[in-house]
């Protein structure tokens, strides 16, 4: 570890507080799907746009609080976070229209961004290029619970419930999430010279680290990737359902498949990163993801594809994520350890605003058949791999 003290919780404790906290944004979208037909009845508007005004707040609000966290530590931000996303979460369970439940889904943005961005920041205070791996991949097994948890929860509630509680149970859970905080350590504690210095001077880090080619080419590679995985999470129930007739119910549990299989492959990378390099391994698994989509594409057009490969593919090309996001991620922060806070902001904006490009291409490209899905993901799983491909120099 870098930095620790005496109030460091015992491991287990600490992967769990930091996974929850990384599972924050698949939980805010994930656990309220079942429950979108019931709101769209009821708030009489497009409730697609909840999802997309969130990850809109949620990608711009990091990028002011990476800089206050390298600025002030991780906590502060993080306690002020759970509070917002309490208010937020209340704010939607009492909302009786779309626009109001679409504001307050933007505020709830505002506090839950902290909670996957400063984990990932706490990780790299504490753990050096290779260990901050292996727990970025070891968070991701525990994490990757949430999106299978998600919809079965939202599910059960509204059997009992109104969609409105939904929300309450989130506040419930940003309450818990508060209180687990001060079992934490402060891992970053700026300088008295750090503190002095115009906050203007913070967020003048995002020009230099644009500018850091050996930073940005594993953003991109994430980013790209994540283009393509939301591609999937936002088209898949209408191919799902619409297009191939699965019964709604089923589709959790089709959906789960693929989380199943980041959690296998987030295990395997725990051990690959001991023996291979960081910017191997994500080459690896960038082209075995291009290649998943390039053969769907194939399929498609040779009218050879059923439900089977689309199944059996989509898998392949989800399971990557259990490597791509831990091996980027890590190796990014490793480049510019000064300034992990700003640089964890970028890369979640990045990473999580992908969605936004996921929704409006399938906007655009909307149809009733899978191929409008898998061609854009074929196309950012492979700019992901073409990117990761570039050549690598090793940092000093």
């Amino acid at each position: 570890m870098n930095q620790t003290d005496e109030k460091t919780p015992s491991k287990i404790a600490l992967l769990v507080i930091l996974s929850a906290l990384m599972a924050f944004t698949s939980l805010s979208i994930d656990i309220y799907l079942p429950a979108m037909p019931a709101m769209q009845a009821d708030l009489k508007g497009h409730v697609e746009l909840t999802i997309t005004s969130f990850l809109i707040g949620f990608s711009i609000a990091q990028l002011i609080w990476g800089p206050m966290s390298d600025r002030i530590g991780r906590k502060k931000p993080l306690f002020i976070g759970m509070v917002l996303f309490m208010i937020g979460s209340a704010g939607c369970a009492l909302s009786q229209t779309i626009e109001q439940i679409i504001f307050w889904r933007v505020f709830q943005a505002l506090g839950a961004c902290t909670a996957p961005m400063l984990a990932r920041a706490m990780v790299r205070d504490l753990y050096e290029r290779v260990q901050a791996a292996q727990m970025l991949s070891t968070l991701m097994l525990i994490m990757a619970i949430a999106p299978i948890l998600g919809p079965l929860i939202g599910g059960q509630i509204l059997k009992m419930s109104s969609w409105h509680a939904i929300f309450w149970l989130l506040a419930v859970i940003g309450l818990i999430m508060f209180i687990c905080i001060f079992r934490l350590p402060e891992t970053h504690a700026p300088k008295i010279q750090q503190q002095d210095q115009p906050i203007k001077r913070a967020f003048l880090n995002y020009g230099l680290l644009l500018k850091n080619w050996q930073f940005m080419r594993y953003v991109l590679a994430l980013t790209a990737f994540y283009v393509a995985a939301y591609t999937f999470i936002v088209g898949s129930p209408l191919v799902y359902i619409s297009y191939y007739h699965i019964d709604s119910q089923h589709y959790g549990w089709l959906f789960g498949l693929n989380i199943m299989g980041v959690m296998i492959f987030s295990l395997i990378n725990k051990r690959l990163v001991r023996r291979i390099a960081l910017h191997k391994l994500l080459k690896w698994a960038t082209t075995v993801s291009m290649c998943a989509m390039l053969t769907l594409v194939y399929l498609f057009y040779a009218q050879h594809l059923n439900l089977t490969h689309l199944i059996v593919f989509l898998f392949i090309f989800f399971s990557m994520n259990g490597v791509i996001a831990a091996t980027s991620i890590a190796a990014a922060l490793d480049t510019v350890p000064q300034v992990a806070g700003s640089a964890s902001a970028l890369i979640g904006s990045m990473q999580y605003g992908s969605g936004i490009i996921s929704s409006l291409l399938l906007t655009f490209g909307k149809t009733s058949s899978p191929e409008a899905m898998i061609i854009i993901m074929a196309i950012f799983a492979t700019m992901s791999a073409v990117v990761s491909w570039f050549p690598h120099r090793e940092i000093g």
